[in-house]
């Protein structure tokens, strides 16, 4: 058997027909913008629906005893950080993504004001044992039976509430959150304040 040659009329006909198809093909990178900007959109509503019952305006005050055996309050840390925007970070010791997320809090807290809320994760002994395991040195409230969190109008954690100086609440990251889209908040909260 011979192989047979391929019929130069034939490709050159396919040739044209090809060239139709990639033209009218967008190009590689608009594709991907296209697919990029899809997937921030549903990202942001997704973020949104989840923090719809999130109070606007003013960020509730709260007082709790603190890991240390401390009383904490809002009040009172953002006083202790006058005209800077502080965090507020909502976590568990139960919760995988917190355990994940704890490197980004502690270079966050390095720098900015972060106050953390250990949420349903026992009584101030047992918080503070979870803290001194995976050693973290984070002023930490307890909110044993979830009311802080939901006065905050949050059902879940890793949350990060955003306060801007003059004590209201500027955003809310659910979820994972990257260390620079938290400390981005943090400073975007600052420049408006």
């Amino acid at each position: 058997m011979t192989n047979p040659r391929p019929d130069p009329s034939r490709r050159d006909a396919a040739a044209p027909a090809s060239y139709a198809a990639a033209a009218g093909k967008p190009p590689r990178w608009r594709r991907w913008a296209v697919e990029i900007v899809i997937f921030v959109a549903i990202f942001l509503a997704i973020q949104a629906w989840l923090a719809r019952d999130v109070p606007a305006g003013p960020a509730p005050d709260f007082a709790a005893v603190g890991a240390d055996g401390s009383a904490l309050s809002l009040a009172a840390w953002r006083a202790a950080h006058p005209g800077r925007a502080v965090g507020v970070y909502f976590w568990a010791d139960w919760c995988p993504i917190c355990t994940a997320q704890e490197g980004s809090i502690d270079g966050i807290a390095a720098d900015h004001p972060v106050l953390t809320v250990a949420m349903q994760s026992g009584d101030a002994a047992a918080v503070a044992k979870v803290q001194a395991e995976r050693g973290l040195d984070w002023h930490t409230a307890i909110d044993a039976d979830g009311r802080i969190a939901q006065a905050y109008g949050l059902r879940g954690v890793p949350a990060f509430v955003v306060v801007d100086a003059a004590g209201d609440i500027r955003s809310v990251a659910l979820g994972y959150s990257t260390a620079w889209g938290l400390r981005a908040r943090l400073w975007w909260a600052g420049l408006s304040s």
